[in-house]
C-alpha cells in the first residue's frame, strides 16, 4: 500500500543528494492554470450568472440566491447536541486566545530625534473559504474566521460549496454563528475564490482571501494574489510525515499516518524510520486500519498515489527527509523527539511525542490548522493574524532630528538624481528662516 524507499547509506550530510531520490509534488501539479484562469475570467465578466452556471456544472445544483439567511445560522446552532456545542466552544476559546496573544503588538523606534511607530492595521473585509464535498469542516470555520477576528477584522464573508440538496452542513452553519459570521454564501471551488477576490452583484469583494481547499481552489488563490491579499502558503490537500521508531506502538503510528490521508486524494502520507521492524509493523497496522475505515476509498486514494515508507540511517537523515518534503504536518513519535525538533526547519506544524497527534492541532491546540502544503513550508507558515493585517509606519521628526539627518538625505537624493527629494531637505531651513514653517 505504501511504496518503500530505502535511503540507508545514500545521500550526504547536507541532504542535497536526496533531491534525486525523493518525490516532491509541486503546487498545482494536477491542475491546469489556464483552465483555472478561464473560470476566474468567467466570474469577473458575468458575476452572479457565472457563479450560478459553474455551481450547476461542478456541484450539480442550481442555486439562484447563494446567501444563507442569518436565521439559519442561529437555528443550526440551537439544533447542535450539547456535546458538540461544548466541543466547538472549547475550540473557539483556545483558537481565539492563541491568536490574540500571537497578534503582533505595536513597536516604537526612537533615535536622533526621529520617532517611528509601527502599527498593525486590519483589512476592512476578509473572505474565508471552507471546503466541503467529501466531508463537513466546521473546524475550518473556526480556524479561519477566528484568526481574522483576532486580527481585528469585523466584516467577514464565508463561502463553502453546497451539497447535493443545495444547502450547507448544519455544523458549518452553527460554527459560523458561533464565530459571529453574518454573511455566508453557498459557493465553492474556483468560482468562490473569484467572487471573493473580484466581487459579483451579490458578493462584495474582500481584501484578503484565506482558507484551505483542493488543488483547484489553492491554485485559484495563487492566481488572484496581487489583486487581493492571499497567504503565501499553498493550502491544498492534506499531508503528514510521521517519524517513528521502536518506542512507538505500531498502531499509534499507523493511525497517525492514516488520519490526514482520510481527507482524500491529492495529499501525502509518509512514514520515516530507521528501524525495519518498525516499518513492517506500522505498514501491517495501516492495512488493518484502512480496511476498517468508513472512508476507505478516500484513504486508499492518498496512500496509493503518494504514500511512502522511508528507511533511513538514523534520526539525522530522518530530519533531512522531513526538511526536504516540508510537510504540512510533521509528527515526531520517537525517542529524543525534543532534541530532533531542533533539526526541523521546514514544516507547517510539528507535533512532539506520543500524546500529540496532529488531530489535536486540527481542532483544539490553538494555532490555525490552515497550513502550507505541497512543499510551500519551505517559505511559508500557518495562517496567522498577519495574513489579515498590514503594517503601517508613522514617522515623526523633530527639528533637531531633521538637522542631523538632512545632509544624508540630500546626499542620497542627489546620487539618485532626484532633485525634489534633495530640495525637500536642503530648502526647509531657508523656509524656516524666512518665517515659513514647514
Amino acid at each position: 500500500m505504501l511504496e518503500r524507499l530505502d535511503l540507508r547509506g545514500l545521500g550526504d550530510e547536507s541532504g542535497d543528494d536526496l533531491a534525486s531520490l525523493l518525490p516532491r509534488p509541486q503546487p498545482g501539479d494536477a491542475v491546469s492554470q489556464d483552465a483555472v484562469l478561464q473560470l476566474i475570467a468567467q466570474v469577473k465578466m458575468d458575476g452572479d450568472a457565472a457563479v450560478r452556471a459553474l455551481t450547476a456544472r461542478f456541484d450539480g445544483v442550481d442555486i439562484a440566491d447563494t446567501l444563507v439567511p442569518v436565521s439559519e445560522l442561529s437555528e443550526a446552532w440551537e439544533r447542535l447536541s450539547l456535546g458538540l456545542r461544548s466541543a466547538m466552544e472549547t475550540a473557539h476559546r483556545r483558537i481565539l486566545e492563541f491568536h490574540r496573544a500571537e497578534a503582533a503588538s505595536g513597536h516604537t523606534y526612537e533615535r536622533d530625534g526621529v520617532t517611528v511607530r509601527s502599527v498593525s492595521q486590519p483589512v476592512d473585509r476578509a473572505g474565508v473559504y471552507v471546503p466541503g464535498g467529501l466531508a463537513a469542516y466546521p473546524s475550518t470555520v473556526l480556524m479561519t474566521v477566528l484568526v481574522a477576528r483576532a486580527a481585528g477584522v469585523d466584516d467577514i464573508v464565508l463561502c463553502s460549496p453546497p451539497g447535493p440538496d443545495g444547502g450547507l452542513p448544519a455544523t458549518v452553519l452553527a460554527a459560523a454563528h458561533l464565530c459571529g459570521v453574518t454573511e455566508v454564501h453557498r459557493v465553492g471551488g474556483v468560482q468562490a475564490v473569484a467572487a471573493l477576490a473580484y466581487g459579483t452583484e451579490s458578493i462584495r469583494p474582500a481584501d484578503v482571501v484565506a482558507g484551505p481547499g483542493n488543488a483547484w481552489v489553492a491554485t485559484a488563490k495563487q492566481l488572484v494574489a496581487g489583486d487581493v491579499g492571499v497567504a503565501a502558503a499553498f493550502a491544498g490537500p492534506s499531508e503528514i510525515v510521521v517519524i517513528a521508531d521502536a518506542s512507538c506502538p505500531p498502531a499509534a503510528a499507523a493511525t497517525d499516518v492514516v488520519l490526514q490521508a482520510e481527507h482524500g486524494p491529492g495529499g501525502r502520507a509518509w512514514l520515516v524510520t530507521w528501524d525495519p521492524g518498525c516499518a513492517d509493523a506500522v505498514c501491517e497496522a495501516i492495512s488493518q486500519i484502512v480496511e476498517l475505515s468508513p472512508r476507505r476509498e478516500e484513504t486508499l486514494a492518498t496512500l496509493e498515489a503518494d504514500g511512502f515508507v522511508c528507511l533511513v540511517d538514523g534520526p539525522a537523515q530522518a530530519a533531512l527527509v522531513a526538511n526536504f518534503v516540508a510537510p504540512e504536518h510533521l509528527q515526531l513519535m520517537c525517542e529524543g523527539a525534543e532534541e530532533l525538533v531542533g533539526s526541523i526547519r521546514h514544516a507547517g506544524a510539528v507535533f512532539i511525542g506520543p500524546w500529540a497527534p496532529a488531530s489535536v492541532g486540527d481542532y483544539v491546540a490553538g494555532p490555525s490548522h490552515v497550513l502550507p502544503t505541497a512543499g510551500t513550508a519551505r517559505f511559508a507558515g500557518a495562517l496567522t493574524t498577519d495574513d489579515f493585517a498590514k503594517r503601517m509606519h508613522i514617522v515623526d521628526v523633530s527639528e533637531a532630528g531633521f538637522d542631523q539627518l538632512a545632509p544624508a538625505v540630500a546626499e542620497l537624493a542627489e546620487a539618485e538624481g532626484l532633485w525634489a527629494h534633495a530640495a525637500s531637505v536642503s530648502r526647509r531651513k531657508e523656509w524656516a528662516a524666512s518665517g515659513v514653517r514647514p
